[in-house]
């Protein structure tokens, strides 16, 4: 392992997730605004907890109470009046069905002068809802979408229509308050209905597309579920207002920045990555071929969210596919390393946030007894870089702005 470029590569991932951070995003969005009535809070997602904390710090006990939901090992400590939960994710859990209940429970019977602060960040799909179908039933078909490669969009526009809160029915169940929703948004594009499956949000999704899904990826469905995905969800919604905030470009610029300020000449490939993570892996690997024996520092950035298809059993998450596949085409190009991080922390069902290789990567895998090509059928990217100190560990960090990878290569 390349020391220099390894403490390049943890100094860019802490200045550009830092950079993203919801607390002043939250902040500028309650700046100025009036609630006549009572306000109740329901915050949602990955970074959940950090919006509901920065929005306590700016209301203070105007906030009446209020509801949080996030993932496990996401709550850093207690926000009076509000009632904090954790739940599962990228798969609901019973916890994420009783926590949602809390929501809708603390929404229901408020007037036309009441105010719902709706939080909203990546992960929300998994951690806020009520199903339609069976606990159960809705776990096995959110597995089956993550196996089979369906990316985020096609993801919710089937969660939308099994559950009680996506799809804008969580705005319907608040009326007739008013809500004000501040999204921080995980999502290529930031298409608001999509951010977390759109919970106070007017689906531009069809039945006709949410069937043709299903059909696409053979999902197994009940015949109760099929008919769910037939029932239209709301198309109009008169009493949500919604702040969008955050996003991949910031995450992409921050990069770029921390990247300048060590010396390196910034590329920006793109801020929409969506591809194979395995494909983008290996892609950066080639840009860093093509430049090989540069006589300045160059560092390529794309932001944006892969996907996996699983083919085996290992452990593993996007980031880390991206890193290792990028290993084998780097490998003996001196000066090269690609790291690649998931913006809130957490990488696939794993406590690291992505993974880090350079161009002596592939030989200590080999040296350990780790083929890469045979570890990534496997999707077992963690333990392979695990076994070379390739993992990139921030803990929760508190925010989700999708991911950013950058392949850097450091001038002959």
């Amino acid at each position: 392992m390349d020391k220099l470029l390894l403490s390049h590569a943890d100094t860019i991932v802490a200045k550009a997730i830092r950079a993203v951070q919801p607390d002043a995003a939250v902040a500028r969005a309650l700046a100025g605004k009036e609630f006549p009535g009572r306000v109740l809070l329901v915050a949602a997602g990955k970074a959940a907890w950090q919006m509901a904390k920065a929005a306590h710090d700016c209301m203070g006990d105007r906030i009446e109470k209020g509801v949080v939901v996030t993932k496990y090992h996401h709550v850093k400590a207690p926000i009076a009046n509000f009632d904090c939960y954790e739940a599962g994710h990228p798969v609901p859990d019973a916890n994420t069905f009783s926590a949602t209940q809390k929501a809708l429970e603390l929404v229901s019977g408020l007037t036309e002068r009441d105010t719902v602060l709706f939080l909203l960040s990546g992960g929300g799909s998994a951690l806020f809802e009520k199903p339609l179908v069976p606990g159960e039933e809705l776990q096995d078909i959110t597995s089956q979408l993550l196996a089979c490669g369906a990316d985020i969009v096609e993801m919710n526009t089937i969660r939308k229509r099994l559950s009680g809160v996506k799809g804008g029915r969580f705005g319907e169940v608040c009326a007739p308050a008013k809500v004000f929703a501040v999204v921080l948004s995980d999502i290529l594009g930031d298409p608001l209905d999509m951010i977390a499956s759109g919970p106070a949000c007017p689906d531009s999704s069809t039945c006709d597309q949410a069937i043709a899904i299903a059909k696409k990826y053979n999902l197994q469905l009940s015949e109760n579920a099929w008919n769910l995905l037939a029932q239209e969800t709301p198309k109009t919604l008169t009493n949500v207002e919604t702040q969008i905030t955050g996003s991949v470009r910031e995450l992409c610029t921050a990069a770029a920045k921390a990247c300048e300020e060590l010396g390196y000449k910034p590329v920006l490939l793109t801020d929409q990555l969506s591809c194979q993570a395995k494909e983008a892996g290996a892609f950066l690997a080639s840009i860093l071929k093509t430049h090989a024996g540069s006589k300045e520092n160059l560092a390529f950035i794309a932001g944006g969210e892969t996907v996996v298809q699983l083919t085996g059993k290992g452990l593993g998450g996007r980031n880390q596919e991206i890193a290792l596949s990028a290993a084998a085409g780097i490998a003996g190009v001196p000066g090269a390393a690609v790291f690649s991080v998931g913006s809130d922390g957490t990488d696939g069902p794993t406590d690291a946030a992505g993974g880090y290789v350079d161009f002596q990567t592939a030989e200590a895998l080999k040296e350990k007894g780790w083929d890469i090509y045979e570890t990534l059928q496997n999707n077992d990217a963690y333990h392979a870089l695990q076994a070379v100190d390739g993992l990139v560990i921030t803990g929760p960090t508190g925010t989700n702005v999708n991911d950013v990878a950058v392949a850097l290569l450091r001038g002959e």
